[in-house]
């Protein structure tokens, strides 16, 4: 049966995110209902054909309320992580002194192997290592090629491939890795309307995806990373919106610093006629 829907009059749209429990079409029907505007596919969790009946649902429902709506493929990007324990967990005490290197040997208490060549080609003294979302905090005291040794700012308990951020310094790291680009062209081929790109730090970033889209789709920035914001200006240039991922800004910057962020670059963003999204 084919129902008519309206156009909402708000001028501000929601963009719902599809997970395991929200991705039946009698859920994503709900969800427009309610007013959801606009569907984010996280290409971060399952496979390209668990995508494929979601993305299918949300166009049956458009053919079904005769009105468009949008989908959002969100890339994955590039995941740093520091390896694993011997014990599978440690404790880091403020004052100790800690080192990152590229021994694949299981860590202990006093260094874990860190599988990312490009983190010790740009790392910094002074520069701060974050790990498990910011959780506990480094500061580098010396660096080599292949060794990074830090004192613990922050301490508690580490335990296997948690997170890493790197806030301080770009890193030569593409934005775009091998599954993001299968992901770019899976994507593509299922006529999602919208890519967006994780782990933005510079406008270049943004060129090889424009490349692969091919008009395609638009392009979505997501703002995660202090580089990003050093260079907002030149990277809204280059693409159709940005999404301001507070929750990733919150983790490499103070978080008092996030609300007047945001509101600068959701400014700029209108300034250059994109699209401003809030996460």
């Amino acid at each position: 049966m084919t129902r008519v829907m309206p156009p909402r009059s708000r001028k501000v749209r929601v963009l719902a995110t599809l997970g395991p429990a929200s991705s039946t079409p009698e859920m994503i029907a709900t969800l427009f209902e309610r007013g959801a505007d606009a569907f984010r596919i996280n290409m971060s969790h399952g496979d390209q054909a668990s995508k494929i009946p979601v993305i299918e649902a949300i166009r049956a429902m458009e053919a079904e309320y005769r009105r468009p709506t949008t989908i959002l493929a969100d890339l994955q990007g590039p995941k740093l992580r520091v390896g694993k324990f011997a014990d599978g967990r440690v404790i880091l005490e403020p004052g100790q002194t800690f080192v990152l290197d590229r021994s694949p040997e299981p860590g202990d208490s006093t260094r874990v192997e860190l599988p990312h060549r490009e983190i010790f080609a740009a790392i910094a003294r002074d520069a701060r290592l974050l790990l498990d979302d910011g959780k506990l905090v480094l500061r580098v005291t010396d660096h080599g090629d292949d060794r990074i040794e830090t004192v613990v700012e922050v301490g508690g308990a580490l335990s296997n491939s948690k997170g890493l951020n790197v806030p301080d310094v770009v890193l030569p790291m593409a934005a775009l890795t091998e599954k993001d680009i299968s992901d770019l062209a899976f994507a593509v081929e299922q006529g999602c309307d919208w890519i967006a790109l994780s782990f933005v730090q510079r406008p270049e970033d943004l060129a090889d995806a424009r490349k692969l889209i091919q008009g395609k789709a638009a392009l979505l920035a997501k703002i995660e990373k202090p580089s990003a914001v050093a260079r907002l200006d030149e990277i809204v240039e280059q693409c159709d919106g940005v999404m301001v991922a507070r929750g990733d800004l919150g983790v490499e910057l103070p978080p008092q610093s996030v609300p007047p962020l945001q509101k600068r670059i959701v400014e700029t963003a209108r300034d250059h006629h994109a699209v401003a999204l809030l996460d």
